[in-house]
C-alpha cells in the first residue's frame, strides 16, 4: 500500500512498522511454504490488549515485530504478559537494531538480518 500511495515510511512511524511486520510475516509464510508446511503461524492477544504478533508451532517461539532502532522496555509488555502465562520455547523481538542482545527476561533482541538468517539455516526452534 505504501509503495502504490508513493509513501517512504520513516523511522518510528506506524506505517514503517505495519510494512515491516508485514514484511516479516510474508518471510515467515515463505519458509513455511518452503521449509515447513506444517507450521502454525498464529496470533496472540488477551482480553487486556496484550499482544504478540506470531506465535511459531505449539509456543516454539514468539515474535514481536517492531520497526525502531533501539528497544525500551515499553516494546516488551506483549512478550512479558505471554512469558507469564505460558512455556516458550523462544521469545524473540525482531527489529532494526544492530547488535543482537538478550534482556534479563529471556527475551532475544534480533536485528531483523539475523531473524531470517537463523530463520533459513534452520537455527530457530520451530
Amino acid at each position: 500500500m505504501n509503495y502504490l500511495a508513493r509513501r517512504a515510511p520513516g523511522i518510528g512511524t506506524p506505517e514503517l512498522g505495519n510494512s515491516f511486520e508485514q514484511y516479516i510475516l510474508k518471510e515467515l509464510k515463505a519458509y513455511q511454504a518452503y521449509r515447513n508446511p506444517e507450521l502454525d503461524i498464529r496470533y496472540w492477544r488477551t482480553s487486556s490488549g496484550f499482544e504478540v504478533d506470531f506465535i511459531l508451532g505449539d509456543m516454539d517461539a514468539a515474535i514481536e515485530v517492531k520497526g525502531s532502532g533501539r528497544i525500551h522496555s515499553g516494546h516488551t509488555k506483549g512478550l512479558k504478559v505471554l512469558l507469564e502465562e505460558q512455556t516458550i520455547g523462544s521469545a524473540i523481538i525482531i527489529s532494526l537494531e544492530e547488535q543482537p542482545r538478550k534482556l534479563e527476561t529471556s527475551i532475544e533482541i534480533l536485528p531483523w538480518k539475523v531473524f531470517l538468517e537463523k530463520l533459513w539455516s534452520g537455527g530457530l526452534r520451530v
